[in-house]
């Protein structure tokens, strides 16, 4: 028997989406001003293969939640790359070559999707997030329009989307 669409399935349906330059992010110490770009959680899930007679099954395995990558203005005051390196020390501090414990080091991270009037419309939160590689940039004196960016890829346990 055929399936006939409802009306209101076939019409236009009013939606605001959600825009990427529309983002406020709260992360340990670092102002949330100075962020100008990150990426958004993933994960990627293993696969369990179960041999069974002459038929293979798959099962979904543990789950990997991907590294971000999160990029930062850095100003001269209040200095961004100070900001970063304070969290950086509380996991490695490399005058004394004193390492720090997780409770110390990793830290949950939020993003907000915001609505074009500045309301949070959608909620992401890093549990147990750690700076794995940083890049305070790079000089030229060739370069005289770029401003100096920080570089940042942040390992987590895993995401939670709250709304």
């Amino acid at each position: 028997m055929a399936e006939f669409l409802e009306n209101v399935d076939m019409f236009y349906k009013k939606y605001e989406p959600k825009v990427a330059f529309r983002f406020y992010m709260e992360m340990a110490g670092i102002p949330a001003w100075i962020v100008k770009a990150s990426g958004t959680p993933n994960v990627t899930f293993d696969e369990v293969l179960i041999e069974h007679i002459n038929i293979r099954r798959k099962l979904k395995g543990k789950p990997t939640w991907n590294d971000i990558q999160v990029i930062l203005y850095d100003p001269i005051v209040p200095s961004g790359a100070q900001a970063v390196m304070e969290w950086i020390r509380l996991s490695h501090e490399a005058t004394t070559g004193r390492d720090g414990y997780a409770e110390m080091y990793k830290k949950d991270v939020t993003f907000y999707s915001l609505g074009p009037v500045g309301d949070k419309v959608s909620e992401w939160t890093l549990k147990g997030c750690w700076i794995a590689e940083s890049n305070f940039g790079d000089y030229d004196w060739s370069n005289t329009s770029d401003a100096i960016n920080i570089t940042l890829s942040l390992k987590y346990d895993y995401a939670v989307l709250r709304y």
